[in-house]
């Protein structure tokens, strides 16, 4: 015979009510009491029918995904942490790439929300959004992540990115740099924000701005190593050469420091890297490198635990949540 919710509560003392709430994931039960719950029903192997659970609530227990690149390492750990915070509250991930075309991005969410999904979490790669409603519909909520766009008083997730640029910029001063370039991207909050950074730190050292050494990519997310080792190469051409850079991204600056090391200078001595996102693999390569760290698993938790309010609350009052970042500091910047 299946297992109810009612034999549960039974062996547990504790209402159905309760256990259905900790199925659902809401939070307004003790974590003493969730946990007791989540062993019961693992121990009689307990299979909700979500089936019945949608027709009985209108919901599917599903929630949509989508970001510019599946591999790239940064989107792969935030929905590796999204869907661990979804999982515990017996919610499905659908998770579709827009290959950083706009066009592409929104036939997913239309399949997405032809799905049923509950909530929709979007890092969109629109140059330009007056509503959201232009991609989606007004039924169902949705979370900008990463990208944001201010001005549509939508919730967000994402990374103090501006105080990442100045956080940056401002330790290649504290090394003694002077001539430092930035390579960034174009249109996104993300690489907007983290230009301005760099732009006001070097203001506020009295340092200028070189715009011959400050350069914008297109589509970096996908091809930033390829991209960085380009850019690299045309700021070696500058007079004077840069002797620090500060890079949008871990996989540009890797480029970046490639095409350095073919043009034999040394790293950090002749030119310094940071980079922004402190990928897993960024201690491992020839020269570690020094990064900015925005949590990416705490973003997904975050994000993970907004989309559950969401699903139970779709009305729920519109919030910007900022992540604030911290520089690692390796052999890219300080010698060994």
């Amino acid at each position: 015979m299946a297992v109810r919710l009612k034999d549960i509560a039974r062996d547990l003392n504790v209402s159905t009510v309760t256990v259905s709430k900790v199925l659902r994931g809401n939070t307004d039960i003790s974590e003493k009491t969730r946990a007791r719950v989540l062993k019961r029903m693992a121990e009689l192997k307990y299979q909700p029918n979500m089936l019945a659970r949608g027709l009985a609530s209108g919901k599917t227990f599903t929630v949509g995904l989508v970001v510019p690149d599946l591999v790239h390492p940064f989107f792969a750990e935030f929905a590796k942490s999204l869907s661990a915070v979804l999982r515990a509250s017996q919610r499905a991930l659908l998770i579709a790439s827009s290959e950083e075309r706009p066009e592409i991005e929104q036939q997913e969410i239309r399949t997405l929300l032809s799905r049923g999904v509950d909530v929709l979490l979007i890092a969109s790669c629109q140059p330009k959004l007056r509503s959201f409603y232009e991609l989606g519909d007004e039924r169902t909520p949705y979370l900008l992540v990463d990208r944001n766009f201010p001005y549509l008083a939508a919730h967000f997730v994402g990374s103090n990115d501006y105080k990442a640029g100045c956080i940056a910029t401002q330790h290649l001063v504290d090394i003694g740099k002077h001539r430092i370039a930035h390579i960034g991207g174009s249109d996104m909050s993300p690489s907007l924000e983290r230009m301005r950074g760099y732009r006001d730190t070097l203001a506020s050292n009295g340092m200028p701005v070189d715009e011959e050494i400050v350069l914008t990519l297109e589509r970096f997310e996908e091809t930033g190593d390829s991209q960085g080792h380009t850019a690299m190469q045309q700021l070696l051409n500058a007079q004077p050469r840069p002797d620090a850079v500060f890079c949008y991204n871990d996989l540009t600056a890797i480029g970046a420091m490639e095409a350095a090391r073919e043009a034999g200078l040394r790293i950090p001595q002749d030119i310094a890297f940071v980079g922004c996102g402190n990928m897993r693999y960024a201690t491992y390569l020839k020269t570690p490198l020094s990064s900015i760290d925005h949590d990416t698993e705490q973003l997904g938790a975050i994000a993970g635990e907004l989309a559950v309010r969401l699903a139970e609350d779709p009305e729920l009052e519109a919030s910007s949540i900022l992540l604030e970042p911290r520089l690692v500091q390796r052999e890219s910047t300080v010698s060994p």
